[in-house]
Parts: structure tokens; C-alpha cells; sequence
């Protein structure tokens, strides 16, 4: 096993930190979310078959409605416009994530 400083730790923690910031501050916006509404994201791994290694998992949470998890196959650090247009258009479409 590595060994791995608390300097390294925190440096990739606060960059880790501002990346799901700044994704979630684009998903708001995409999604159309209020004040009402709350919205998670989060990376984990992903042990699937043909799956990626790490995976952008999304959680909506809109007011008097149940919370849809909705995925990106791709982690945090790798998600462009494109997987935001597509994560909107999944969730305008009702499917859930596989």
C-alpha cells in the first residue's frame, strides 16, 4: 500500500470538492431546480461488468416527488455538456438509471 500525505490527501480532497461543487451548480441549473428542491452528487466505484472503474451518480430530489437516481457512467472529473444535456434528457424522459 502507498503511503499518502495529509498534504496530498487534502490538496485532492479540496480539488475533488470543487469539482462536485461545480457540477452540481450546472445540474441545478440544467435540471430547472428550485429552492424546494435538493440535489446530491457523488463518484463511486463501480464493480458492473463493463462498467467504468468510477461513476458520477446524481441524486434528484424534487419537492412532493420521489428521488430518482440518475448516472453518469464516467467520473466526476471527466463529465462534459454533453453528459449533462443527456443526464437532462433522462431525466425529462422518466428512465431510471441501469
Amino acid at each position: 500500500m502507498a503511503f499518502v500525505s495529509l498534504k496530498a490527501w487534502r490538496t485532492r480532497s479540496a480539488e475533488r470538492a470543487e469539482i462536485a461543487s461545480r457540477l452540481k451548480r450546472d445540474l441545478i441549473v440544467a435540471l430547472g431546480l428550485t429552492e424546494a428542491d435538493a440535489l446530491a452528487v457523488n463518484e463511486i466505484a463501480c464493480a458492473d461488468p463493463g462498467c467504468p472503474d468510477m461513476e458520477t451518480i446524481v441524486l434528484v430530489m424534487r419537492a412532493g416527488a420521489p428521488t430518482r437516481a440518475l448516472r453518469i457512467r464516467r467520473p466526476m472529473d471527466a463529465v462534459d455538456a454533453q453528459d449533462i444535456a443527456d443526464l437532462v434528457q433522462q431525466d425529462r424522459s422518466g428512465e431510471t438509471s441501469r
